[in-house]
């Protein structure tokens, strides 16, 4: 873990615990990593705030007394610093809980610990129950992840080759804002800077290494960037009708919103299902093989034919 990593968890996990604001001084001289000059610490704080924002990562500020002109202060509440799961079947939740019962006993240990017992030294209580189910090290397959964040705080643009719906692959130039999990996949958001315009992309969809671009610095995040809305305009749901062979596809027929019967088709059941995530449900159908068939949308049928065709092109 590098130094402004660790830092950054440090902080992370300070605001976290804190059940006050602390100020900035108090940050100074609790939290390792914060060394130099007062400006030189001002500045890393600063870049580190923002770090946090980009990750999606929201820093109240706030003061001891609404009355008096106290010296700002800052932490995070756990509500706000939770993921939210989304559509989750009751075996994930079991694999998170356990996964998450793993990961405390490594979360809170070394340095991560020291700027809570030195704020409890200068008389700031803390609470460990408070912080959420923390990861500090993830075992992150795709490196392109580690990569765009590392991009993100350097404000470096970046390019990479992507695959389209069509499965074809396009070298795309961004300056890039975000990264965030959202229904079971990474997405990395930013500034397209060919057309012009925010644009996210599947990390897994990227088919090449990231590569960065000129130097650090290069470009702003605008303050209209709210990572939330981007996530919120993506949210919207589809529906989609499908054939079920009778009996079978469990996990799908218990989430359809109605069933469309009769159907005309002997031993099949036609249900209308509603999704956010167009990949996800396409993983999904191709999952369960022939107990499965897309009726509609058009689209949608035509890009699980595409991906067929082009798997028995690849693998016979």
């Amino acid at each position: 873990m590098s130094r402004k990593t660790e830092r950054l968890v440090n902080l992370t996990i300070a605001l976290l615990a804190t059940k006050r604001y602390i100020t900035k001084s108090e940050i100074f001289r609790t939290v390792d990593g914060y060394e130099g000059s007062a400006e030189s610490k001002e500045r890393m704080f600063e870049r580190d705030k923002d770090d946090l924002r980009n990750l999606g990562i929201e820093i109240e500020v706030g003061s001891f007394d609404p009355l008096f002109e106290d010296e700002a202060g800052y932490r995070i509440k756990p509500d706000s610093y939770q993921f939210q799961l989304g559509e989750i079947s009751s075996q994930e939740v079991s694999l998170l809980s356990l996964a998450a019962e793993a990961w405390r006993g490594a979360a809170l240990d070394g340095s991560a610990l020291t700027a809570l017992r030195k704020l409890h030294a200068i008389g700031i209580e803390s609470d460990l129950d408070s912080i959420p189910e923390l990861a500090p090290h993830a075992n992150i397959r795709d490196k392109n992840l580690q990569l765009a964040i590392a991009a993100i705080t350097a404000k470096k643009r970046i390019s990479f080759q992507y695959l389209n719906e069509n499965l074809q692959s396009q070298v795309r130039k961004i300056a890039p804002y975000a990264v965030a999990s959202q229904y079971g996949h990474w997405y990395l958001y930013g500034q397209d800077l060919e057309k012009g315009s925010l644009r996210s992309f599947r990390l897994d969809r990227i088919a090449s290494d990231i590569q960065e671009e000129g130097k650090s610095g290069a470009y702003e995040i605008p303050e209209s960037f709210q990572l939330r809305s981007q996530m919120e305009d993506s949210d919207e749901l589809f529906t989609a009708h499908l054939y079920l062979r009778t009996g079978r596809a469990l996990s799908l027929r218990s989430r359809a919103a109605n069933s469309l019967q009769p159907s005309k088709i002997p031993g099949w059941d036609l249900v209308s299902l509603t999704f956010r995530d167009r990949e996800r449900l396409i993983e999904e159908l191709l999952w369960y093989g022939d107990d499965v068939v897309l009726h509609s949308p058009q689209d949608l049928r035509d890009e699980i034919i595409l991906r067929l065709e082009n798997g028995v092109k690849s693998y016979g």
